[in-house]
């Protein structure tokens, strides 16, 4: 379970920063969370995007690195875990639910810090 915690963490991030496309975090994300995650990221986009408009090439893009993941089993089918990544500027916090739906693994809440 911390595998699936720190790589569907990393991914999100990854997202976030414009080095990943979302639709890579499909098989993990629900629905609902895809969206919001979507949605996160395009925010960012956009803000970005306002800050470096003329000023030429955008920043070199940033690797994020998974510190620690820790993994708690709340029942059968359900954990919950907290990652910590370096993205070589801030260091952020990443909360999860994984559930078991129709015999696949979904992450059904994920927060971003």
């Amino acid at each position: 379970m911390a595998g699936i915690a720190r790589c569907v963490a990393q991914g999100s991030l990854e997202v976030l920063a414009g080095s990943r496309p979302l639709q890579q975090l499909s098989r993990w994300l629900d629905p609902e969370n895809y969206e919001r995650l979507q949605l996160r990221a395009n925010l960012v986009r956009c803000i970005n995007g306002s800050r470096t408009a003329g000023a030429g090439p955008s920043c070199a893009l940033r690797q994020v690195v998974v510190r620690s993941a820790r993994v708690c089993r709340i029942d059968d089918g359900v954990f919950e875990a907290s990652v910590v990544a370096y993205d070589q500027k801030r260091v952020r916090a990443v909360a999860l639910r994984i559930e078991r739906r129709r015999g696949t693994w979904r992450v059904t809440a994920l927060e971003i810090g």
